[in-house]
């Protein structure tokens, strides 16, 4: 395998850039929406008896996949591709991202006082060549009052977030316990991904 000193990140979430950055990988982001053809962009919608395990990496497959027939496209010099994708599961449901403040802090109380699942599915092709690995963590939340719920609503934390919360934020505060890994609590599992771009050539410390 041809060794290589940078990739292409196959998503646009702020996070996942911070982890990359953290552990010196060099990347280049691609921006799959501001293709005029919308074929690049990946349902995400749950198919019919579909369970999370398989939801999230086959969403993680179609968006690596995505991202390496993008950069085909654009005759972009060819790099390994990254992506990504992360559920949050609890009694064995998709936790989306909540579509207003009332939802996000439904979200919030139904999370409050119980253990949940986080899902991070991490994928990296080159060529003929693709290599996904899960990262499962279960994450146990305190009791979070009304009023707790009514200020983090106010900072519009949890508006774009899957389950309603970040980790990384405010939200921190809420979080009792975590059994797995906190970057994938975050969107991107750091082990997997090192251990991801090692295969493809990529030298990480």
């Amino acid at each position: 395998m041809m060794p290589h000193s940078r990739v292409y990140l196959a998503s646009q979430s702020p996070r996942r850039r911070e982890l990359l950055k953290q552990i010196g990988i060099n990347f280049e982001t691609l921006l799959l929406r501001s293709s005029l053809s919308r074929k690049l962009d990946v349902d995400e919608t749950p198919r019919k008896n579909e369970s999370p395990e398989v939801h999230v990496q086959r969403v993680c497959q179609e968006k690596v996949n995505a991202g390496w027939r993008f950069l085909q496209s654009r005759n972009l010099f060819p790099l390994p591709v990254l992506a990504a994708d992360t559920s949050v599961i609890l009694d064995g449901k998709i936790i989306g991202k909540p579509q207003d403040r009332e939802q996000a802090a439904a979200t919030l109380r139904v999370l409050s006082g119980r253990q949940h699942q986080i899902l991070s599915a991490v994928a990296v092709s080159f060529e003929e060549r693709t290599e996904m690995r899960l990262s499962v963590s279960k994450v146990t939340m305190a009791k979070i009052s009304e009023e707790r719920i009514r200020r983090y609503i106010l900072t519009s934390e949890p508006l774009d977030k899957a389950g309603a919360y970040a980790i990384q934020g405010h939200a921190a505060v809420f979080v009792q316990h975590i059994d797995g890994s906190y970057s994938g609590v975050m969107g991107l599992p750091l082990f997997e991904t090192a251990e991801l771009l090692q295969i493809f050539g990529y030298t990480i410390l």
